[in-house]
């Protein structure tokens, strides 16, 4: 099989899938905001939840739930600054595994990624990852909605945790995405072979 690709541009190609792994697996866990109610862990992430209180009517009090799951609503989503962080994220997310996928379909099939195409490609890595940047930096603005207060001892507010503590897939989504724009982007301008010129 032929490649359209450099051995830069192979290093480019999985490290890209990587980093769109690492983004995307980061970005679907609920493991962004950890913290506790009625002693019980208690996680967030931008558009999921682990652990909800419930009110038992029959017993006439307040259980925890221990499930993890969406919400039942894009509007159900606790803040504003959640539901673009969520948007702006997952569209990050989608291009950096776009852009991972056709990298590694031009480890398999020639020509397919010319030095210019390598280019483009690694611009659209660095928009990815400066969506997902940017949803990583409005995360925190939604920290003062009611569910998170409760879960952070009625402490947390923007940018303060309270009782909480950030969790790994915050890590992960961030990560992936600063690798895609610093070292992915940097790989691209030399991911593809000088394309042949035919004499027409």
């Amino acid at each position: 099989m032929a490649s359209s690709l450099t051995c830069a541009g192979i290093v480019w190609a999985f490290l890209s899938f990587l980093c769109a792994a690492a983004s995307c697996v980061g970005f679907f866990m609920p493991y962004w905001l950890l913290g506790s109610q009625l002693e019980k862990s208690v996680s967030f992430g931008t558009f999921r939840r682990c652990s909800y209180p419930v009110r038992d009517e029959s017993r006439q009090t307040t259980v925890m739930v221990e499930q993890c799951g969406r919400y039942a609503s894009f509007q159900a989503i606790p803040s504003a600054e959640w539901r673009i962080c969520t948007v702006v994220t997952g569209l990050g997310c989608g291009l950096l595994l776009l852009v991972a996928l056709t990298a590694l379909m031009g480890c398999c099939v020639s020509e397919l990624i010319s030095r210019t195409v390598g280019r483009v490609a690694g611009g659209i890595q660095f928009l990815g990852g400066l969506l997902i940047g940017s949803g990583c930096a409005l995360y925190p603005l939604g920290w003062d909605s009611e569910e998170v207060r409760q879960t952070c001892g009625n402490l947390s507010n923007q940018f303060e945790l309270g009782t909480c503590h950030i969790g790994w897939a915050y890590y992960c989504t961030g990560g992936g995405a600063a690798a895609a724009m610093l070292v992915c982007t940097w790989l691209a301008c030399f991911s593809g072979k000088k394309q042949k010129q035919y004499p027409y």
